[in-house]
């Protein structure tokens, strides 16, 4: 089996463990069951069917049976909190602890890196920002920063795209953003993704009033569209999005860095009849 940090849903954790066991044994699920102490010999096929959960004290017995310890016992307790978790906030307030607890072990976390990444708004900011300042220190690059950043924020942003390949520094602290991509996929980094869209959305509520009408495009339609409409509309959106993208990919020098935020939601519920 991979790693146990390799993984952010303990009943795939659950079922690869007993597939490996099955494959080289006459492993069961009921003998799976009694090693973890419970007395119901098909519970944990149906933890694995997602037919029923596991609780925190389950999820050390679970563990044990697995012949986990120390850090990979919590680790497994705490993918259980993250499946489990009663929203989104939650669930990414656990997916940082067992981020936390895999840095102190030092080992890794797929998706720890995007999920970082996709945490503030500064960090794509400062990836395009860097660049088009040669030689600049984090305190000039925060005051470019439009809301300005504070100087620590840029630190750590420039340090997290080092890291993570997405910009390279030379001899004389020239930065050069590298053509990497990362993942947005997976629940933990989706939330991640929605916490940055959520903070870009009140920058661009709050550029009405900060930024002059001429250096920014703000309008909107409020209208009455039926779902064959709704998915014409999005359609057209994506389009517009792959076309802004083929305009700055031939941009070779820029001096501004800008957002496009494509925002359409419903604000009304849906009727239930052609009366309503």
């Amino acid at each position: 089996m991979n790693s146990i940090t390799d993984y952010q849903d303990y009943r795939q954790y659950m079922r690869e463990f007993y597939e490996e066991r099955k494959r080289v044994s006459d492993f069961s699920w009921r003998e799976f069951t009694k090693l973890a102490g419970f007395s119901s010999s098909g519970y944990l096929k149906l933890v694995c069917d997602g037919k029923t959960r596991l609780s925190r004290v389950g999820a050390m017995r679970v563990a044990g049976a697995m012949n986990l310890a120390g850090y990979q016992a919590e680790y497994f307790s705490l993918m259980v909190d993250l499946c489990e978790a009663p929203n989104d906030v939650v669930r990414l307030q656990v997916f940082e602890r067992m981020c936390a607890l895999a840095k102190k072990n030092k080992v890794h976390v797929v998706g720890a890196e995007s999920v970082e990444y996709f945490g503030s708004w500064v960090n794509p900011l400062v990836r395009e920002l860097a660049p088009i300042m040669p030689g600049a220190k984090p305190s000039e690059i925060a005051k470019r920063c439009l809301p300005e950043a504070t100087v620590g924020e840029v630190r750590n942003a420039l340090e997290l795209m080092l890291k993570l390949g997405l910009l390279e520094k030379d001899g004389v602290g020239n930065y050069r953003q590298v053509n990497r991509w990362l993942s947005n996929g997976g629940a933990p980094i989706s939330l991640s993704l929605q916490s940055m869209q959520k903070q870009l959305a009140l920058l661009a509520a709050d550029a009405l009033d900060s930024i002059p009408k001429e250096d920014r495009n703000i309008s909107g339609l409020t209208f009455g569209a039926d779902e064959k409409a709704y998915e014409r509309i999005v359609d057209e959106a994506n389009k517009f999005r792959r076309t802004v993208m083929d305009i700055v990919s031939n941009v070779k020098k820029y001096d501004r860095v800008y957002r496009l935020n494509l925002q359409l939601f419903p604000l009304s519920r849906k009727g239930d009849s052609e009366n309503e």
